[in-house]
Parts: C-alpha cells; sequence; structure tokens
C-alpha cells in the first residue's frame, strides 16, 4: 500500500510541477514512446532472466499490494509456536514431535497457527532441522554451519528477484535516450517542414529522455528497493527461528529458546518479556 502512495506523490509532484509552468498534458502523451521503453525494457528483463525468476518476480510485485506479514503480531505467534513445539519435546521426548514435522499442515500443534503456517520457507526451515535433531548424529557447531548454509542459499534465491529488477531500472535511462535519438532521426527526415511540426517531433524525442529516466528513479528502483527490503524482513523472521534452534540444540530450557529468539526480533517488531510471559503462560496452560 505504501509503494501506491509514493507512486501517486511522485506522479503527482512531477505532474503538477510541469502544468505549473503551464506544460500542456498532451505534449506528454506521446504512446509510441512507451511502446519503445517500455518494450525495450520487458524483452531486456526477459532476455536475462529464467523463467523461475521471472515467476519470483511477478509474486513478489503481487505480495507488495499487501501489508508487510513479518509484524509484532506474527513474530509473536511463531514464539509461541516455537515455545509449544519445545515444550512438547521436553516433557515427551523429540520423537513425539516425528508426526508434528513429517505434515506440518496436518499437525495439532502447528495448526493452531495459521499465520506461522503460511510462511512456507519457515515451515519447512524449522521441521527440516528438527528432523535433523531426531536423528541425534549432529553436534552443535555442525547444525550452525547447516542452518547458515540453508539461510544463505534462501537469501541468494531471493535476491534475484530485486537484483533483475534494478538491472532494468539501471537500463531505463539508456532506452529512454535510444527512443528520443529515434526521435530525432524522425525529426531530421521532416527538417523542411513546417516549424510547429519540427517542434512538436522534438518534444516527442524528448518525452522519451524524461520518460526513462522518471521510470528508472522514481518507479522501477524504488519498486526493487521495496521488494529488497520484504526479503530482509522475511530473513529477520527465519533467523529468529535460527536462533531458537540453536537454543534449543544446546539443551536450554523452551523459555530461554524463545527468549534467545525474541532477542533477536527488531525492537519494532520485538515483544516485550512480560508479552513473552503471558504468551508462554497461555500456551502451558
Amino acid at each position: 500500500m505504501l509503494q501506491i502512495i509514493g507512486l501517486v506523490v511522485v506522479l503527482g509532484s512531477v505532474i503538477l510541477g510541469y502544468t505549473m509552468h503551464h506544460g500542456k498534458m498532451m505534449v506528454l502523451w506521446q504512446p509510441t514512446e512507451f511502446i519503445i521503453i517500455g518494450g525495450a525494457g520487458l524483452g531486456s528483463f526477459i532476455m536475462a532472466n529464467p523463467p523461475s525468476v521471472l515467476k519470483a518476480s511477478m509474486a513478489a510485485s503481487m505480495a507488495l499490494l499487501k501489508a508487510n506479514p513479518f509484524t509484532k503480531k506474527a513474530y509473536g505467534e511463531l514464539l509461541q509456536a516455537l515455545f509449544e513445539v519445545f515444550q512438547t519435546a521436553r516433557k515427551d521426548g523429540l520423537i513425539a514431535l516425528e508426526a508434528h514435522i513429517e505434515e506440518p499442515h496436518k499437525s495439532a500443534i502447528f495448526s493452531k497457527y495459521p499465520g506461522f503456517l503460511h510462511h512456507h520457507h519457515a515451515v519447512v526451515f524449522l521441521c527440516d532441522t528438527l528432523k535433523v535433531l531426531l536423528t541425534g548424529a549432529v553436534e552443535d557447531h555442525h547444525l550452525a554451519e547447516i542452518l547458515d548454509l540453508d539461510l544463505e542459499r534462501l537469501h541468494e534465491e531471493e535476491h534475484q528477484v530485486p537484483a533483475a529488477i534494478n538491472m532494468v531500472s539501471d537500463a531505463m535511462p539508456g532506452f529512454g535516450i535510444v527512443a528520443a535519438v529515434l526521435g530525432v532521426v524522425i525529426t531530421m527526415g521532416s527538417i523542411g517542414g513546417a516549424a510547429s511540426e519540427i517542434g512538436n517531433k522534438v518534444a516527442a524525442a524528448l518525452v522519451g529522455t524524461f520518460l526513462g529516466i522518471l521510470l528508472s528513479y522514481g518507479m522501477i528502483g524504488p519498486f526493487a528497493k521495496a521488494i529488497e527490503s520484504r526479503q530482509r524482513a522475511e530473513g529477520s523472521y527465519m533467523n529468529c527461528i535460527r536462533t531458537a534452534l540453536l537454543s534449543f540444540a544446546r539443551g536450554d530450557a523452551p523459555m530461554t529458546c524463545v527468549e534467545f529468539a525474541r532477542r533477536n526480533i527488531e525492537p519494532a517488531d520485538r515483544p516485550s518479556f512480560a508479552e513473552l510471559e503471558g504468551l508462554t503462560r497461555k500456551k502451558a496452560a
């Protein structure tokens, strides 16, 4: 939603300033310039990226239309889920978690936390790590290495999306120049015509340069940055789980595990210790 508000502010400011200088809006309406720049940008995006990145880019773009899911409430639910999982393992042994981690979407524990189940990467990360712990064949420092490797690969995969969009953003001014040069070529072809006709063609060519720069710095670049910020939020969520798992693997008490996880949350989204106590007491009851 903030992205839409920001886009409205950018376009509104540019159009308002232009019209205050007595600019005519119809001069900016140059469909051919839009086709050249937009088509070239889309084509380069398709050429440079595999289908998986194209699909992920579409999904990430649509996700920006929704509110950030990694809120204080989401972290509170995550801490509750982790506490209940660790508490079950402490009471009944790790073997009691086997049915829950094999089919988490059918689990009596995880089904209480639909917000957590909605985050596919987080569910897989937690359950796969608990399966490793269930085997009992991994030492603490090896477990940390496994978790770091998993998160690093996930980060590399997700980073491809903003990197691909940024590539298009960087190319937009160049495509704007291409459109402007083509406009100048057309202008030179009618150099013997009326001055008004030549002026209109020059204006159309300059619109190409304007459009390329505006798309780059006012739309596509900030759009890629917004996707990157959303991915950082997911990374913090995953690191919260990582911290709790390492604490659990050391043999810490469930409350200690979730406290370590709580300290790993950004201050703006972090539940207070009193709030954490309230959540865990509710689950213990």
